[in-house]
């Protein structure tokens, strides 16, 4: 059926044109409005983003790295300062030819092929946003060459800025710490653009990483006009940085330089307190690294050369190294029998050995001093008298007062890496061991062995709290002093008995008398001490205990040494701790160095002869003495001139975190665990000759 045509009226088009015609017009209107909107918000919302990306293509913005704040000691003489550093790095993502870059690199600045061996190493390991050193310290000269053809060099970036300097090199390693590139993980986690701005630098171990925050200061900003090509056309107004605080520490610069260098060649650590205040003079680790080489980049074989030595001098002594204290812990064993009652002129008769049950603890004179009271017994530094009247008393008794004197304490400090030891009671032993307390604990105790362990530092602050009668409390910041401290809760009478006994030991025939000070009006008192590190069996201490100086290092006698001076109005205090030392050189003894380290404080010509006497024997300065050991461990190696050995160690962890240092730690704690056991089934500790005497041995 066909349908009937629909015939339109002239109102019905007329209607459809009007429809027709406004959605047209509105659709017009809609899309002029999103344009105007647009526009709108591209001319004032955005202004400031477009702006910025106009002037990005006619200005290059750098930024620049902020100026380190300086490390001053309690003089203002510089720890840790900056010097002026013109230097070279590449950014591999934006190398486009690197082979025909290193070659006019090469050129500009004069490399060796020792240099372009490490830096392509570097290249291979780098994030492709992190700066890689290829040189640095140069000339102006040769930074303005490479600067004047930077068009033709993309990805090279020249700086001019400032590196971190430490005047004393190794002597202050362990205390400042070092400065290094920030890491890839450290960039991916903050974003920090400043990061990774080639010359800048942050802490990474010691101080400069503890004080980072109030160290790095305000990045500034270079701006530059270039060409469409990149080539410079002019500078522009630079925003300059804002320097890090300068950061004031109770060490005194010339001290802490001095005890570095009188340790030597030994493995060890020197701290010394001001009695009054608690400020630290000096905090000493040696051997240790050189942070200059540290900042500017170590290499893989300087890294291996540290790792391998077994002086450890990654490892911070004063802070991380544990040790049982010997026969230092005496003169505050003397103060906990007093307390608990016993008379200071009660006598001991040492025979040279006491048994008890079926083992026998030997004296370290193995014919006996005979009798003795208090103040010759810290000065001959008996041990039978001390195995007898701890056994009397119980070793509860003196827990209490090792831990009022500094022992097994953590002390508010700007280091990250304190081991704080232990003193041990019954109490102790049950939760750790989940046995009980025996006499042969006591006794070992008694002595500083077994189970007690402190660190130089709190070695350090028991020898000034006992000199001054104060709970002093560390510092290192100069405006962190805890002056005033409170009086130690213990009879000022006793206390003087106890100094009496110390006074003893060095000027009155006592172990110590190789320390005795020429000082006109100075006398040192102190206490010697010996400990052991190995198992001694009956066999061996029936056919002759075998000396420290026909053992290896690793099993020879720790040497030990705490003093105050003066020792009739106590102002210093300090503890030496020698690893393995075993009283083996006189020269390079715990207490000729204790001595000369306190002279210094009293007559700086004086100790600085006495070390110009023997340094020279020991192979010179430190400075010297490390060079000398990183060629001969180059030659070998023989790896002069190995990518492998040359390329920068980025993946290194800080020194104090290192795998040598963890080995180490994980040993000694295993010794500290079997030694009680091994001293109590064998008699006790070895007996020791010490350091040559014209008395009595050094114990």
């Amino acid at each position: 059926m066909s349908r009937v045509p629909r015939i339109a009226t002239e109102a019905q088009q007329g209607y459809t044109f009007s429809r027709r015609a406004w959605l047209l017009g509105t659709a017009q209107i809609g899309v002029g409005a999103l344009l105007v909107t647009r526009m709108g918000w591209l001319a004032i919302a955005e202004n400031e983003r477009y702006s910025s990306l106009s002037e990005s293509n006619r200005v290059n913005n750098t930024m620049i790295p902020p100026r380190r704040g300086w490390m001053v000691d309690r003089n203002g003489h510089p720890i840790a300062d900056n010097r002026t550093d013109f230097r070279v790095d590449i950014i591999p993502d934006r190398v486009e030819d690197l082979d025909r870059t290193l070659a006019l690199l090469q050129k500009l600045l004069d490399l060796t092929p020792e240099d372009l061996l490490r830096v392509r190493a570097d290249l291979k390991k780098a994030a492709g946003f992190q700066p890689v050193q290829v040189i640095d310290n140069i000339s102006w000269e040769r930074f303005a060459a490479v600067q004047v053809r930077q068009p033709e060099l993309p990805g090279v970036a020249p700086t001019r800025g400032f590196a971190r300097n430490y005047p004393a090199g190794a002597a202050v390693a362990h205390l400042t710490g070092y400065v290094g590139t920030a890491t890839a993980e450290q960039f991916k986690a903050t974003k920090d653009p400043l990061l990774v701005t080639p010359g800048f630098k942050l802490g990474k171990d010691g101080l400069e990483k503890a004080l980072e925050k109030e160290l790095r200061g305000t990045p500034g900003a270079k701006r530059v006009e270039v060409t469409a090509r990149g080539k410079l056309v002019a500078e522009l107004a630079t925003r300059p940085d804002i320097p890090g605080k300068t950061q004031k520490l109770t060490i005194d610069a010339g001290l802490q330089e001095y005890a570095a260098r009188r340790l030597g060649t030994n493995s060890g650590s020197a701290v010394v307190f001001d009695c009054l205040t608690g400020e630290m003079l000096a905090m000493v680790s040696m051997p240790a690294y050189d942070p200059n080489s540290f900042s500017a980049g170590i290499s893989h074989l300087e890294w291996e050369m540290l790792s391998a030595n077994d002086h450890v001098p990654l490892m911070n002594k004063v802070t991380q190294g544990l040790y049982p204290p010997g026969s230092t812990v005496k003169p505050m064993n003397a103060l906990a029998l007093l307390e608990a009652g016993v008379g200071p002129d009660e006598r001991i008769f040492c025979s040279g050995s006491l048994r008890v049950g079926t083992g026998v603890f030997h004296c370290h004179k193995r014919r006996g001093h005979g009798p003795l009271d208090m103040r010759s017994a810290i000065a001959q530094s008996c041990d039978i008298y001390f195995y007898e009247m701890v056994r009397r008393l119980g070793y509860d008794h003196v827990a209490p007062i090792a831990r009022m004197v500094g022992l097994g304490q953590k002390y508010d400090l700007p280091l990250t890496t304190q081991r704080y030891g232990t003193v041990p009671d019954s109490a102790w032993k049950r939760r750790k061991y989940k046995s009980d307390w025996t006499v042969a604990d006591s006794l070992n105790a008694s002595i500083g062995q077994g189970y007690v362990l402190a660190n130089p530092m709190q070695l350090a602050v028991m020898a000034a709290r006992i000199a001054s009668g104060r709970s002093i409390q560390p510092s290192l910041l100069a405006g962190h002093v805890h002056r005033d401290a409170a009086a130690l809760a213990v009879n000022p009478d006793h206390l003087r008995i106890v100094r009496e006994g110390m006074w003893k030991v060095v000027n009155g025939g006592g172990t110590g008398g190789a320390s005795r000070m020429y000082v006109p009006g100075v006398q040192l008192a102190a206490k010697t001490g010996t400990a052991q590190v190995r198992r001694i069996t009956m066999a061996e201490r029936r056919s002759g205990v075998l000396k420290n100086a026909s053992l290896p290092f690793r099993l020879r006698d720790h040497a030990l040494f705490i003093c105050f001076a003066p020792a009739d109005n106590p102002r210093y205090a300090a503890a030496v701790v020698l690893e393995h030392g075993g009283h083996t050189v006189r020269n390079l003894d715990s207490p000729m160095i204790g001595r000369d380290i306190m002279t210094w404080l009293f007559d700086r010509d004086r100790a600085i002869k006495s070390l110009a006497e023997v340094e020279p024997t020991w192979g010179g300065d430190i400075r010297t003495r490390m060079a000398a050991e990183a060629d001969a461990y180059r030659k070998a190696a023989n790896a002069a001139e190995s990518e492998a050995g040359l390329a920068t160690e980025t993946d290194a962890p800080a020194p104090t975190d290192a795998p040598a240092v963890e080995a180490v730690t994980r040993a000694r704690n295993a010794n500290a665990d079997e030694t009680p056991g091994d001293i109590a089934n064998t008699g006790g500790v070895a007996g020791t000759t010490g350091s040559p005497e014209s008395t009595t041995p050094e114990r």
